[in-house]
């Protein structure tokens, strides 16, 4: 999720981005096709900017509205699961799943939301001081199960306990907690944008849109390093598996894999590759041997860029 000078639709603010390039109109691609396909998503003006799965669903949700969109892992579409507006969800960026919950940040409303996979309201999050401008934008669950959360202009992590994210669906309303601040903000732009937990359970490893750079946060005593590597522009989503980092790159419409080194402290780019029809990718997960990428759209919904497809969809991409 990236920002810019505010519009009537988007409480964005900052520096211009260019067009993506066209989504492609092609139906979803056979279950046994390997290259890229788009799969559907069945709803209006959705502009996704995120993409989760478990084993048997997928989920994107929608910048514009805030509904939440599901659909079989495998399959070709997704539906309405979750309607716009509900629960006062009129905007939503990232989205998670980790075991029967589900996570949707709120975006510029500075809400953030804990459902049930079912549909039941667990809890609704506010910032604290929600007056002033915030950007709820990307979460990861850690080892112990404990959630974070970035702010792209606030310079500082939230955390939701686990024991929190677990509770009974009560829609429980409390404030976000900070947990870490987080350094080298720059006014005006968009900062800490992705971030995914370290499978050993002791960093977290945070992306910032504006300048490309990498971080690691150790969770045990707060310190952070930036770590040593080529800057990734446009860093937007992030996923993570054992060492390897997958990295959307919303305004170079490509994915970057990243190879990281033990400590996690240095970063090495594999490759970066576009793909035929990538339209601003956002949001990034694993589902299976395939990764999941939004064509979000957002140069539109945030700068007015022409539409450049009337229908939007998440690219089902091989890992390599």
């Amino acid at each position: 999720m990236f920002t810019r000078h505010p519009r009537p639709r988007a409480l964005a603010t900052f520096a211009a981005v260019s067009a993506g390039l066209a989504v492609l109109a092609a139906p979803a691609a056979a279950a046994g096709e390997r290259g890229p396909h788009p799969i559907a998503i069945h709803g209006r003006q959705v502009f996704p900017e995120s993409v989760t799965a478990d084993r048997r669903h997928v989920y994107t949700a929608s910048m514009n509205d805030g509904a939440v969109y599901r659909g079989r892992v495998g399959a070709g579409a997704l539906d309405p699961f979750l309607p716009a507006g509900q629960d006062g969800r009129t905007q939503a960026t990232g989205i998670k799943v980790t075991g029967d919950r589900l996570l949707i940040a709120g975006g510029f409303t500075g809400r953030f939301f804990v459902y049930t996979t079912a549909g039941r309201l667990v809890a609704e999050y506010t910032v604290p001081e929600p007056g002033e401008q915030t950007l709820v934008n990307d979460a990861a669950i850690a080892a112990d199960g404990d959630v974070y959360l970035t702010d792209s202009v606030r310079s500082v992590l939230y955390r939701i306990p686990a024991a929190e994210v677990h509770a009974p669906a009560t829609g429980a309303h409390r404030t976000l907690a900070v947990a870490h601040p987080l350094p080298d903000y720059v006014d005006g732009t968009s900062n800490a944008n992705g971030i995914a937990a370290t499978p050993d359970g002791r960093y977290l490893i945070i992306g910032y849109w504006h300048s490309g750079a990498l971080y690691r946060l150790t969770l045990a005593t707060g310190e952070i390093r930036k770590l040593d590597g080529p800057a990734l522009t446009s860093a937007d989503g992030l996923v993570l598996r054992g060492h390897t980092l997958y990295v959307a790159r919303s305004v170079d419409a490509e994915i970057a894999t990243v190879r990281l080194s033990a400590d996690y402290r240095r970063a090495t780019v594999e490759s970066e590759r576009g793909y035929p029809g990538a339209d601003t990718p956002t949001g990034i997960t694993v589902s299976g041997d395939r990764l999941l990428v939004t064509n979000s759209q957002l140069d539109t919904y945030l700068y007015g860029a022409p539409q450049t497809s009337p229908g939007f969809t998440v690219e089902s991409l091989p890992l390599r």
